[in-house]
């Protein structure tokens, strides 16, 4: 099924989602889908509620990662650690490709849409998802930072982010490694200082 749409930007950088969309339709693609049956998307949400989509979704048997960063507030009288969302107004979602799943992730209450360009849904990278959640997951430190568009990529060597793909940029003595998500055009910043690193 094709549908038209007119696609753009947020007022902070951002892809335009949209509740009609086209799901890229070409041979790689549908390869993909046949050997993997699934794949993560972009969906984007009103503001404040992340969680309350993510919920939602789960309780459908949707899988949803939806990134949350750890920071800590500070009161006269005490502190709290709370999780915000790492992408604000932004998660994802990993579906089968068929209609279905599709309409159930559409009818939930909170959702703007799913991220397009041109009218067309792109796949995110697993490799994407998976460095993220790599990176939460073992309370790395990181930051948001400004969109870089793809560039040289390397991969870091050992240690507890061994694996973990982005492009990288040294000043003086600092290290960084940016993991660019496209299709939100969103960027994340993590310190590398002292870990090795080879060309991918």
């Amino acid at each position: 099924m094709r549908t038209t749409e007119k696609s753009g930007w947020d007022s902070i950088g951002g892809a335009l989602s949209t509740s009609q969309f086209n799901w890229v339709n070409d041979p790689a693609h549908s390869a993909r889908a046949a050997a993997q049956d699934c794949f993560w998307y972009a969906i984007q949400t009103r503001v404040r509620f992340e969680k309350k989509v993510a919920s939602q979704l789960e309780r459908k048997g949707i899988e949803v990662f939806l990134p949350l960063l750890k920071q800590v507030h500070r009161w006269s009288d005490r502190r709290q650690t709370i999780e915000v969302p790492l992408f604000p107004g932004y998660e994802f979602v990993q579906l089968h490709i068929e209609r279905g799943a599709r309409l159930q992730v559409l009818q939930t209450a909170g959702l703007v849409g799913f991220v397009s360009f041109n009218g067309e849904a792109i796949p995110i990278p697993r490799k994407q998802i998976e460095d993220i959640q790599q990176i939460l997951g073992r309370d790395v430190p990181c930051a948001m930072y400004p969109f870089l568009k793809p560039g040289r990529k390397v991969r870091i060597r050992g240690g507890c982010l061994d694996g973990l793909e982005g492009v990288m940029a040294e000043r003086d003595s600092d290290k960084k490694l940016f993991i660019s998500i496209e299709a939100i055009q969103r960027t994340l910043a993590v310190q590398v200082e002292g870990y090795d690193i080879e060309p991918v």
